[in-house]
């Protein structure tokens, strides 16, 4: 089940680091000590379907076989 994650493990490391940064985004503008200032959910959305998408992307160099999508 893990297979293809760890199989593309560039796609998938770039996809936890666009999590992070969406986390950031967001909990950086909730805790700053200015109560009028929103987190830019539009950045932390776009982050987050990014990192859905390369996180079910497989990298250039893993055949079919190697990811465990065709025996």
């Amino acid at each position: 089940m893990l297979k293809p994650f760890v199989a593309s493990w560039r796609t998938t490391a770039t996809a936890c680091i666009l999590v992070l940064d969406a986390i950031g985004h967001a909990v950086s503008a909730l805790i700053d000590s200015d109560p009028g200032t929103n987190p830019d959910w539009n950045t932390v959305i776009m982050l987050l379907v990014a990192a859905a998408g390369l996180l079910f992307a497989r990298d250039a160099n893993v055949s079919s076989q190697e990811s465990g999508i065709r025996p």
